[in-house]
């Protein structure tokens, strides 16, 4: 066994932001083990996408015009029949939809064991350990994944990213199809976002600690103050105030900005799951003791409403 890889995943004709966060982790985990790196990747006419995975020692492309278009049974299969030889130490795949199926269709059909929800990927010696986490965060599981074949799902944006390109080796790769049981009818994208909150540097994220939508002005002329974006909690953008492109949680975006202020946010754990790795957190909020103040590095107790204005002030008064 030796090897570590890495599924890929595109959506029309794109890579996906969490293929090359699996290629940064598996580069480090395979350069410690004196192990190759390898990315696979399914679908058809791939030639465009494939060189932004050569950070890889090798790129497998698996191609045949009946996996264009994502089907479980048929992906896996092709799959199956590819990595089996491959006999690799760890399979990394995107807790992604796609990736949630295709984790468990994988460890059941090649009988690998498979860890799921992952944030984490270290070594202890030569023991690899996976930090898993339970019950939407509330938890975290450390477990030893024992010397065989074994399967990790990572939830997007537990690691940076590889820059796109290198110099592995592309190969292509026969693919094993079978009839797939289930159809494709139709992708139905969802609509453009108008901001890529994971890509800002700073974040003022809002909840419903600010009372209503008419009180966004005041985050908003923060956030301008200081060159942030407004992102928000899901009740926020549940209630219609923001649009689902700036949610942060487990239901929304993971974010690790370099600044994240937390106005009027109590900080239940699916919100926690989507910030608490940002390099400095600041929390207001009027509840001392609300679980928000348990990951931020400064805490402000106080009325946003007072104390926001307050704060915009000083930023454009230099101070």
């Amino acid at each position: 066994m030796a090897g570590i890889v890495v599924l890929a995943e595109a959506l029309s004709g794109a890579l996906n932001d969490v293929s090359l966060e699996l290629l940064s982790k598996g580069r480090q985990l395979a350069t410690a083990l004196g192990q190759p790196l390898i990315a696979v990747l399914v679908g058809d006419g791939l030639d465009a996408i494939a060189p932004a995975l050569q950070g890889a020692d090798r790129v497998l492309l698996i191609e045949d015009p009946a996996l264009r278009q994502f089907t479980p049974d048929a992906h896996e299969h092709a799959l199956t029949a590819a990595i089996t030889p491959l006999e690799p130490r760890l399979l990394m795949i995107g807790n992604t939809t796609a990736g949630m199926d295709l984790a468990a269709g994988l460890a059941a059909r090649l009988k690998w064991p498979l860890a799921a929800y992952c944030t984490d990927l270290r070594l202890d010696g030569k023991e690899l350990i996976a930090v898993a986490q339970l019950y939407g965060g509330k938890l975290f599981a450390e477990v030893e994944l024992a010397s065989q074949p074994v399967i990790v799902s990572v939830i997007p944006g537990s690691f940076p990213a590889m820059a796109p390109g290198g110099t592995g080796t592309i190969e292509h790769v026969a693919a094993s199809v079978e009839k797939s049981r289930t159809q494709f009818k139709e992708l139905i994208a969802p609509e453009a976002a108008d901001v890529d909150i994971r890509k800002a540097p700073a974040l003022v994220s809002v909840g419903r600690g600010i009372g209503g939508p008419e009180n966004l002005g005041i985050v908003e002329d923060l956030a301008r103050a200081i060159g942030a974006e407004v992102a928000a909690s899901r009740p926020v953008v549940d209630s219609g105030w923001l649009p689902k492109a700036r949610q942060v949680g487990k239901s929304g975006q993971t974010v690790k900005p370099k600044l994240y202020l937390a106005v009027g946010i109590s900080g239940a754990p699916e919100h926690l799951q989507g910030m608490k790795d940002a390099e400095f957190i600041v929390a207001v909020n009027t509840d001392a003791s609300a679980p928000i103040f348990e990951v931020a590095h400064l805490g402000v107790v106080a009325d946003a409403l007072e104390f926001v204005p307050a704060l915009t002030e000083r930023v454009r008064a230099g101070a």
